[in-house]
C-alpha cells in the first residue's frame, strides 16, 4: 500500500467515524433517558464490567458483537446508521471505540452530565474526533 492509498484509507475511516459519532449523538438525544438510560440499558444487557470501566476512562473495548447486544432492541444502532447514512454493522463496528470516548466525556466517573450541557459536551467530543 501506497502513502496516498494509505491516507485514502484514513481519511474514508474518519469521514465515517465522524458520521457515525454525529448520527449516534442525534439517536443519543432521541433515546428515553438520555446518557443515564444508555448507561441503565447497557447495565441491564450484561456490559455493566464496560460501563464501569469506560466512565473511569478506561479504553476497554467491546466486540462488535457485544455492542449489539447491549443496544439491541434500543433502535439505537438503527437510528445511528440512518442518521449516519451507513450500515447497521458499520456502526456496531465504530461504536466498539466511540462508545468508551462517548461515555468517559458524558458520564465521567459515572456520573452523569446534565442534559443542559449535552450541546456542548457534545461539540467538544467531536472536536477531539474529527
Amino acid at each position: 500500500m501506497g502513502l496516498l492509498s494509505g491516507l485514502e484509507t484514513l481519511a474514508k475511516q474518519n469521514i465515517q467515524q465522524g458520521r457515525v459519532a454525529t448520527g449516534f449523538l442525534a439517536a443519543l438525544e432521541q433515546h428515553p433517558g438520555g446518557v443515564a438510560g444508555l448507561l441503565q440499558t447497557l447495565r441491564g444487557k450484561g456490559l455493566g464490567d464496560r460501563v464501569s470501566a469506560w466512565t473511569r476512562g478506561e479504553q476497554n473495548t467491546a466486540t462488535p458483537d457485544e455492542i449489539h447486544q447491549g443496544l439491541d432492541g434500543t433502535g439505537l444502532i438503527e437510528r445511528t446508521a440512518l442518521h449516519a447514512g451507513v450500515s447497521a454493522e458499520l456502526v456496531s463496528t465504530v461504536l466498539t471505540t466511540l462508545l468508551p470516548l462517548l461515555l468517559r466525556h458524558f458520564a465521567p466517573g459515572e456520573t452523569v452530565a446534565p442534559q443542559s450541557q449535552f450541546g456542548t459536551l457534545a461539540r467538544e467530543l467531536m472536536s477531539k474526533i474529527l
